[in-house]
């Protein structure tokens, strides 16, 4: 990461005072070849290049600082999507779709942010979901969780107090040009007079962080509007959610430790879409995981997912192994399989790493990926 600090600011403005700004830009550059069985209804494989993610989606960003004396800060992010394969920006073609606020932090009170941010939905699971956003994980059966982020939101991060922090975010419109958030979830802009629900989103987090182990409960909450849907990626097909009154909610619960070289994570995650416009339907999504550092140079992660969904009868059962093998601090390259599983009625995908995946009800996919990582 590259760091610049911005001197002889007394230059360009008159004051008494001069504050100091710091800004970095940083980014990942992560692809490769993968290789996925019963890619459709006929039983085809495919071999492509994903243009989604890898281990980690691809991005670059900007963040900076402005020290405004007695430890208040400005702060900011723009942070872009991009895929590598062909250069295009990802989110819906949007200059930074990952990331894009500004806002004050205080060792005192915390951080009062305002733009586009990430719910506590995203950050709830960052600590326990051991792969995250990777190619063969969470994103096979709810692409929500590493895609919660939200437009015209206001964040609040508190202070740690005893190992214990509280987040919490507020949308006035989840979706305001119109491009999604997330695949199969529609669009929600919101800011409809006389509508002051539509399209809202919602989000708190509560968390515990004991060093050596910790655990968090999040709450997440998208309410309907025009063009909104649910979609729970198991072949059936997405929910209208066209009224404020329709709900969309995440409750989850999750914990972590650290023994020696190995990480431990595991939690469980409800989904309920319930409302005047739709049948109510329930997801319960479980996982754990861990990540061992056998060597200085070699991680060896692996994770078993288990999905349900009682309404559509439908269940699936991902369990993915990487390796990683670290060429320096910055560049690595890994290899990693998965297996998943479906019920007879489910069309869970193993791959999120871009659409054309999708088999036939019922059957089994295999997925493999082999890639390297760059971060600057």
């Amino acid at each position: 990461m590259k760091k610049f600090a911005i001197a002889g600011c007394a230059a360009l403005i008159a004051g008494p005072a001069c504050a100091q700004n710091s800004v970095t830009l940083y980014g990942i550059i992560d692809t490769g070849v993968e290789y996925v069985t019963d890619a459709n209804a006929k039983g085809d494989s495919i071999l492509r290049m994903p243009s989604i993610t890898g281990e980690l989606p691809s991005r670059w960003g900007v963040r900076g600082n402005e020290d405004l004396g007695g430890g208040l800060q400005a702060v900011f992010v723009l942070e872009s999507g991009f895929d590598p394969g062909s250069g295009s920006l990802r989110q819906g073609g949007r200059l930074f779709g990952r990331q894009s606020w500004v806002g004050l932090k205080s060792p005192a009170w915390g951080t009062l942010s305002f733009g586009r941010q990430y719910s506590m939905g995203y950050w709830g699971i960052q600590e326990s979901d051991i792969l995250g956003p990777n190619i063969y994980a969470i994103a096979s059966f709810d692409a929500y969780l590493p895609n919660a982020r939200s437009d015209n939101s206001v964040a609040y991060l508190s202070p740690t107090f005893y190992g214990f922090s509280f987040g919490a975010t507020y949308s006035f419109g989840r979706d305001s040009t119109g491009t999604g958030n997330s695949p199969g979830q529609g669009t929600c802009a919101g800011g409809v007079p006389g509508q002051l629900i539509e399209c809202r989103q919602l989000s708190a987090r509560l968390k515990y962080d004991g060093g050596f182990f910790g655990a968090s409960a999040v709450y997440d909450e998208q309410r309907g509007g025009t063009n909104a849907a649910a979609n729970f990626s198991d072949g059936v097909t997405p929910a209208p959610i066209p009224n404020s009154g329709d709900k969309d909610a995440r409750i989850e619960a999750n914990g972590w430790t650290q023994l020696g070289p190995a990480r431990i994570g595991a939690g469980w995650i409800v989904r309920m879409v319930t409302g005047p416009s739709v049948t109510g339907v329930r997801a319960n999504l479980f996982y754990v995981g861990t990540s061992i550092l056998t060597t200085p140079t070699i991680i060896v992660d692996g994770e078993v997912y288990r999905m349900i969904v009682s309404q559509h009868d439908t269940r699936g059962t991902l369990g993915t192994v990487r390796l990683t093998y670290m060429l320096s601090k910055r560049t690595a390259v890994y290899a990693q399989t998965s297996y998943l599983e479906n019920s007879a009625k489910a069309r869970f995908t193993v791959s999120s790493g871009g659409s054309g995946t999708t088999p036939a009800a019922g059957q089994g996919q295999f997925g493999a990926m082999v890639g390297i990582r760059h971060s600057f």
